[in-house]
């Protein structure tokens, strides 16, 4: 050994102590592989907070910086969130005022209500979607899907939406200034159920922030990390994605619980 030494100009004290570090157990070894199976099981749509958050429903009490460290030694990482589609075509119909006035928060299920349309672009095709989140849970209450941006997309979203309603249950029910939302048809549903219609200030996308953030972890979380041969393909997805992102995904802001259980927990108590 020490012939071997002297012939690597190694130190004898240095070769020990590199050895011991070969040898050493790597003490975030299982706090790693939880890390790897929670991103993993979620498609890579969790960042460190939520991954924290995981653990912790795992019983595993953790900073959440050494979670961002670790996830960054591992190459653990979610993506950029692009923008989305607009709907404005101009003047048409009736605008209401904007009664929300950016108050995200709501104190209980069926409050208060947002929507909008985002479009997607699949193999030289489109396809929109019509939500609308509850802003107590951000649960998406009800959606609806369509290749045209027809009035018969909201339409539909909105009459799935009233449907889940309980005779007493008036949200207010918040959009922009798109041409869909200013339609008789549209807003005389609301006013026959006397839900309160609100929209944002023309041009003001931050007016309906709640909205575009969904959208944007939509996007982001599932669009943006698969590849579709078609829009049925598309549309398939997007539904298992929502009921994904109602039942199984978790928000800080709920708690660490997913709006499903969120909700369900509160009328448990």
């Amino acid at each position: 050994m020490a012939d071997l030494l002297k012939l690597a100009n190694l130190a004898r004290s240095t070769f020990y102590y590199q050895r011991k570090s070969l040898q050493a157990v790597d003490k975030y070894e299982q706090l790693k592989e939880q890390i790897r199976t929670i991103f993993n099981s979620h498609k890579g749509r969790y960042g460190y907070r939520r991954i924290t958050a995981g653990l912790r429903q795992l019983g595993r009490q953790v900073n959440h910086k050494t979670v961002q460290r670790l996830m960054g030694t591992l190459g653990l990482k979610s993506l950029v969130r692009p923008k989305k589609y607009h709907s404005f075509k101009g003047e048409v119909g009736h605008a209401a005022s904007n009664a929300l006035q950016r108050r995200f928060n709501a104190k209980t299920a069926n409050q208060k209500w947002v929507t909008d349309v985002t479009e997607f672009h699949v193999a030289g095709e489109k396809l929109y979607l019509s939500p609308v989140l509850d802003l107590y849970n951000g649960e998406i209450v009800a959606f609806e899907t369509s290749k045209r941006p027809a009035f018969e997309l909201v339409n539909s979203m909105l009459k799935k939406a009233l449907a889940k309603l309980g005779p007493n249950e008036r949200p207010m029910l918040h959009s922009d200034q798109g041409w869909q939302y200013r339609m008789p048809a549209y807003q005389r549903q609301l006013q026959e159920r006397q839900l309160v219609q609100s929209m944002s200030r023309k041009g003001n996308c931050l007016d309906n922030a709640a909205m575009e953030s969904f959208f944007a972890v939509l996007k982001s979380e599932y669009f943006y990390l698969n590849r579709f041969e078609s829009i049925d393909e598309l549309r398939d997805g997007l539904a298992d994605y929502i009921h994904y992102y109602n039942n199984d995904r978790i928000k800080l802001k709920l708690k660490g619980l997913s709006p499903v259980q969120y909700r369900t927990q509160a009328l448990a108590a």
